[in-house]
């Protein structure tokens, strides 16, 4: 595999992982350094790791992770995003807020945006294609671009107030209904 494909492919996988993020800091009354750190560190890591994941399980387990990928991400998804609007019309106004960068909301955004990377594993695995370099571009394309949409929401955030929250929230209910169709 080329350069210029595994890049085209790290892209294609981080375009969730940027949108969540860009959806993510619209919930965080500010934007710190660590929030940069670990939610660009969560994503990359999840993004590196669940393509060598599915690489190994290889066609032992594909049949059963295909059936229900999306499914899993679908919900993962629209219960961050739920959560994030049910906080934001809990508590408007209020500067106390759960941070999604933080806890089991970070692994499942960090489960939910990766889940395709565990299919494009197992996709090298059956077409013989060493995933360890691969794996290290999608990780590190993923932490950047997620770090790229935290500080576009911030901006994004900043300029249109608080309450665009809501809309971070609808962003991955969509994202998640996006990934659901795409597989039905």
């Amino acid at each position: 595999m080329d350069l210029i494909t595994i890049f085209g492919l790290a892209l294609a996988l981080a375009m969730d992982a940027f949108a969540v993020a860009l959806g993510t800091a619209l919930a965080l009354p500010s934007l710190t350094g660590r929030h940069l750190f670990r939610l660009g560190w969560h994503f990359g890591l999840f993004q590196a790791l669940m393509p060598i994941v599915g690489w190994l399980a290889g066609l032992t387990i594909q049949r059963w992770i295909v059936a229900i990928d999306h499914w899993i991400a679908f919900g993962l998804l629209v219960f961050v995003g739920g959560r994030m609007i049910t906080e934001a019309l809990r508590h408007d106004g209020e500067e106390i807020r759960d941070d999604p960068t933080r806890g089991w909301s970070l692994v499942m955004l960090s489960v939910a945006t990766s889940i395709d990377a565990l299919a494009v594993g197992l996709t090298l695995a059956m077409l013989g294609i060493s995933i360890w370099f691969p794996a290290l571009i999608i990780g590190l394309v993923a932490g950047i671009l997620t770090v790229g949409g935290m500080l576009l929401g911030r901006r994004v955030g900043d300029r249109w107030g608080s309450r665009v929250e809501v809309l971070g929230g609808l962003i991955l209910i969509v994202i998640g209904l996006k990934i659901l169709v795409s597989h039905l």
